[in-house]
């Protein structure tokens, strides 16, 4: 009989870890568990054909995003989409994107380093300027909902609304950041553009000049043949 409750409880112990890839919040041994919302952003270039990666960490039951923007291309590029893909930690295709612009989101299922890859195969001859935005925001899951529920009955209320009302601002403040953070994008991206247009303005304007001055060089040449008269010739 005990046998068989031995092998019921190391059964069930592993149903319950085939289910999920990380400890219970509830657990004691999870105690220093960190799972604060983290974000990163930055600028790179990715050369012609070239393909760079990224791994990050995330927990279990969080909120995944990733955001890019294509500021710049370089060398003979003249396409501006950027194949990009996400993968879960075992490997699984998560989320994809061939634009210049893109928004990936997603539910974290596993523990784990999830890795990012950004490819320029749409573009031989030249790289391509990318803006990143990623990181991971976690708003509490059911179980982190019952805790909660059950350290209400122990702790204060007044102090568990003050703590409630942190944790909601501060993931407010962190989705108004991330919207802050694209329309920074956007304005790298425009002023990149204003950049490549004015030197293509100049450029033209210095060679219709230089083609206006030639050309006025070669009329007055030809004028000047024109009312030209031979000396040694005898004149009526």
């Amino acid at each position: 009989m005990l046998l068989n409750t031995l092998l019921m409880v190391i059964l069930s112990s592993q149903c319950i870890w085939a289910r999920k890839s990380e400890p219970s919040l509830s657990e004691g041994d999870t105690v220093g568990l960190f799972r604060g919302s983290d974000k990163y952003d930055f600028a790179i270039e990715v050369s012609a054909a070239g393909m760079e990666c990224f791994w990050h960490f995330a927990h279990q039951s969080g909120s995944f995003y990733f955001t890019y923007m294509v500021q710049w291309v370089t060398g003979m590029a003249n396409n501006h989409r950027l194949f990009v893909t996400v993968n879960s930690p075992q490997g699984v295709l998560v989320a994809s994107h061939n634009e210049a612009v893109g928004r990936l989101n997603f539910q974290t299922e596993l523990t784990g380093f999830y890795r990012m890859c950004l490819g320029n195969h749409n573009n031989q001859f030249g790289g391509i300027r990318v803006f990143l935005s990623f990181g991971v925001i976690y708003e509490g899951s059911e179980e982190s909902k019952r805790d909660l529920e059950e350290g209400h009955k122990v702790l204060n209320s007044t102090l568990t609304s003050i703590e409630e009302s942190v944790q909601r601002l501060q993931n407010q403040i962190f989705h108004m950041w991330h919207h802050y953070n694209f329309a920074r994008m956007r304005k790298g991206k425009d002023h990149y553009l204003l950049l490549s247009n004015l030197s293509y303005v100049n450029w033209w304007s210095a060679t219709q000049s230089l083609i206006i001055l030639l050309t006025g060089y070669l009329q007055l040449l030809v004028l000047k043949r024109l009312f030209h008269t031979d000396t040694s010739r005898p004149r009526c």
